[in-house]
């Protein structure tokens, strides 16, 4: 859905031809019939189809229509590795660190960071309302809020839960400094050191960390970049070892950008229950999913009250709000009193300002907005990696928010390319930061949340170039050894 009415009936066809109502080749309705059936304009449809057209989901075909057009997406295709199934130690935050060093600057264009748009007009009712809070409250604002968070605010958050499949009481909600330290506080609160856990690979490098910290070890379970996490590997994993808890992105995925489809996501939750394994649901994306309405959590399916929800503003809003929530379940008090030694409080400025940003309406119209700009950039994105990328590049085809995932041709490690990128002005995620192995170094994770531009096209150009140069001067190591 989006603000303007042509945009709102134009991602209702994006959602129909994606979800295979209207297949490649096919006709699309008549301008005239769709006007009837959406009750707008003539005028209103027509700005639709032009927008399809523009976004490469559709062609004209003199005198016959519109048509569905087919996507080029033999690129698409990033490879399913099979991992170790054994449980292994972490050790990643040199990598991580280096990459973190190395990047704070700005002189730096990070196509790596999946952080959101933040020059977006729909967040100025945001900035008014936390300058007006600021002025009307004054120091009360830095006074000791809740240790549960500020109710205002939970109850907005239970609110937005029934979109996602939840039926909660604000009681049920903790406030987190970010979904980082939900994560951290639901970990904690579930495991020993020495404790295994699964994850979905390729995962968030923060939760890498979190694990590391905590003194885990993780055992990795393949996912499909279409359907996430392999639910047979899954079964063998919890199986064979003793795992105390699984961390699962089961929308909008970080790195991949797939969503689980809604027919596995019970199994998921039956799996654990029966292994006795805790589910930590990290749906920090789920509001950007491209699919509307968007897929219910894994939460929703929960029958033991054993998984936890952990999210937050900071890929919707902004990540400096560092205003997130735990749903714990079962272990509200282990994980609140986790909170508690963690941060004690969270900062009240922040919550009441995005309690009255959703209660205005003003988070869906952002929303709206967002979801709309991202699913553009995406396919931006995808067209400038097949124009400048050297042939064999494989990328996934994310199904909502902002990040992709890239895996290069031949022997690139992308550690090393990193390092030439950034003597150009570029920074991005190399994918080694995403596991715990030495797989995914040839692979990447890009940010194309501010496309269309000049300045991504200039990099992607770049970056291309740099792919084909070590390419070439692999080929001709080889050449030499020969």
């Amino acid at each position: 859905m989006a603000d303007k009415l042509y945009e709102q009936v134009a991602d209702e066809l994006i959602t129909r031809i994606e979800g295979a109502y209207y297949n490649v080749g096919q006709k699309l309705p008549s301008i005239r019939d769709l006007s009837k059936e959406y009750g707008v304009s003539i005028s209103t449809v027509q700005e639709a189809y032009r927008l399809l057209e523009e976004r490469g989901f559709t062609e004209i075909r003199p005198k016959s229509g519109h048509f569905v057009k087919a996507r080029n997406t033999q690129l698409v295709q990033p490879n399913i590795r099979s991992l170790p199934q054994k449980p292994v130690e972490i050790s990643a935050w040199h990598d991580i660190m280096a990459m973190l060093e190395a990047d704070d600057t700005g002189d730096i264009l990070n196509l790596g960071w999946a952080v959101p748009d933040l020059d977006s007009p729909t967040l100025k009712p945001l900035t008014k309302e936390l300058a007006d809070i600021n002025r009307r409250q004054g120091m009360r604002n830095y006074a000791y809020d809740s240790f549960r968070g500020n109710v205002k605010l939970r109850r907005q958050i239970a609110r937005l839960g029934v979109d996602a499949g939840l039926q909660l009481h604000p009681d049920k909600i903790l406030i987190t400094n970010g979904c980082q330290e939900a994560l951290s506080c639901s970990l904690r609160a579930v495991t020993q050191p020495g404790d295994v856990v699964a994850v979905d690979s390729p995962f968030y490098f923060g939760a890498v960390q979190i694990i590391e910290a905590c003194g885990l070890k993780a055992i990795e379970i393949p996912s499909h970049k279409d359907t996430g996490i392999s639910l047979e590997a899954m079964e063998l994993a919890l199986s064979q070892w003793p795992v105390k808890a699984l961390v699962l992105t089961p929308t909008c995925n970080n790195p991949l950008g797939y969503s689980i489809p809604e027919k596995d996501r019970p199994r998921i939750v039956e799996i654990c229950n029966k292994h006795d394994v805790v589910l930590i649901e990290d749906d920090i994306y789920g509001d950007l999913s491209f699919q509307y309405p968007r897929p219910r959590s894994l939460k929703s399916f929960d029958t033991e009250d054993r998984v936890i929800l952990c999210s937050s503003f900071s890929k919707t809003v902004a990540p400096g709000l560092r205003v997130g929530w735990v749903i714990p379940g079962r272990y509200q008090e282990q994980i609140l009193h986790i909170r508690y030694i963690s941060s004690i409080s969270i900062s009240t400025l922040p919550q009441l300002a995005m309690a009255e940003f959703i209660a205005q309406g003003a988070y869906e119209r952002h929303l709206r907005r967002m979801r709309s700009n991202y699913q553009r950039g995406r396919d931006i994105l995808i067209e400038l990696i097949q124009r400048y990328f050297p042939e064999g590049t494989r990328m996934t085809y994310p199904q909502g928010g902002f990040v992709i995932w890239v895996e290069l041709p031949g022997d690139i490690d992308t550690m090393e390319l990193n390092r030439r990128a950034r003597a150009q002005g570029i920074s991005f995620a190399p994918g080694q930061v995403f596991t715990t192995t030495d797989k995914y170094r040839n692979q990447m994770r890009l940010n194309y949340n501010k496309c269309p531009s000049e300045e991504v096209e200039d990099a992607i150009r770049i970056l291309g170039k740099l792919i084909r140069e070590m390419i070439g001067a692999n080929a001709e190591s080889t050449d030499a050894q020969t």
